[in-house]
């Protein structure tokens, strides 16, 4: 009998998504509170970023356009690199960045991210960190590509301190964890990380007057989960190592 691990079962369902074009569509769900954290990071030209998780591509090109040098100093152009455990999402991605010169997409498990040590400035994460099977592992990942000094900025809208987001749970294919804000802070010192803070990021796009959708039994219970926000998670790490 063959046994399908982790990293295998999260490849599979977000292949499916990717071709029932829900990558495409988390830019509209996801960019109104993506947006202030893009702000937060305070890009400069000649950034290396990593987007962890990135789907297919939709905020990795936001931060490419954001780390590209003039083109009279294209010397200190930066560059973003785009890595998912889905091939689909990856496919999908480069070919929809086929214009900028400055980003890179990889396959990859937060587990074992496809990069050099002490790498990159900034790393941006976006609604996926709740579905790495191994946050622990995923974290040492993290501060081993960082380099010394450089910033992490982690997103999601699953955690426990939101309880309409905990509605997701039972109805995901995969497992995912739904730790505090707490928790969270907790775990990255826990992992020699520094600096640790943890924003609300309200949502503030309109709400329709009717919800008709499954995850909310109307408009307000919508409008609440907005105002709660998503949770951000920033940190450093050292710059001695």
């Amino acid at each position: 009998m063959t046994t399908i691990t982790p990293d295998e079962k999260l490849q599979l369902e977000f292949n499916r998504w990717a071709e029932e074009g829900r990558g495409e569509e988390m830019e509209r769900h996801h960019l109104p509170i993506t947006e202030p954290v893009v702000r937060m990071m305070a890009l400069k030209p000649g950034d290396r970023v990593l987007d962890l998780g990135c789907g297919a591509g939709w905020a990795t090109r936001l931060l490419a356009r954001m780390v590209a040098a003039e083109k009279s100093n294209a010397h200190n152009d930066g560059l973003v690199l785009g890595v998912d455990i889905s091939d689909e999402m990856i496919r999908r991605a480069t070919e929809n960045s086929r214009d900028l010169s400055n980003v890179r997409y990889l396959v990859g498990s937060a587990e074992q991210i496809p990069s050099e040590a002490n790498f990159f400035h900034k790393v941006l994460s976006v609604e996926s960190f709740y579905y790495y099977p191994d946050q622990d592992r995923a974290l040492d990942e993290l501060r081993r590509v960082m380099a010394p000094g450089g910033r992490l900025f982690i997103l999601i809208n699953l955690y426990a301190d939101n309880p309409y987001s905990l509605r997701w749970v039972e109805e995901l294919q995969v497992p995912v964890h739904a730790r505090s804000q707490q928790e969270y802070v907790e775990l990255l010192r826990s992992h020699g990380f520094e600096n640790v803070e943890a924003h609300r990021i309200p949502d503030p796009s309109p709400t329709p007057e009717e919800y008709t959708g499954k995850w909310f039994r109307n408009a307000e219970e919508l409008r609440e989960f907005k105002r709660i926000g998503a949770l951000l998670l920033v940190a450093s790490k050292r710059t001695s190592g």
